[in-house]
């Protein structure tokens, strides 16, 4: 049994489309969802002395380390929500990254 290649016509997405702002959008949401979770590997090496440990603060850990992931993430500092969403655009429209 023989598949027939897949044809895929490229789809153009402007910028102010709503899947453009949707690329964005998800651009940044992931930049800061990355930052997040590296933050929290940071703050778990880190040694708080007396003001710290113990159940609670493993809990609120990952709030706070989300915090400061969309706080650096809303800073525009990294360039990563840039290439995610320069990634996401080429998906969008068939071309090569």
């Amino acid at each position: 049994m023989q598949i027939p290649p897949v044809q895929t016509t490229p789809v153009a997405v402007s910028s102010n489309s709503p899947a453009g702002q949707s690329a964005a959008e998800s651009a940044k949401e992931f930049e800061a969802m990355f930052l997040g979770q590296m933050v929290d590997e940071m703050l778990s090496t880190v040694n708080i002395g007396n003001f710290g440990g113990g159940h609670a603060e493993e809990t609120w850990r990952s709030f706070l380390s989300d915090a400061i992931g969309r706080s650096i993430a809303e800073q525009n500092s990294t360039g990563i929500a840039k290439g995610i969403e320069a990634a996401i655009r080429n998906y969008q429209t068939g071309q090569d990254l």
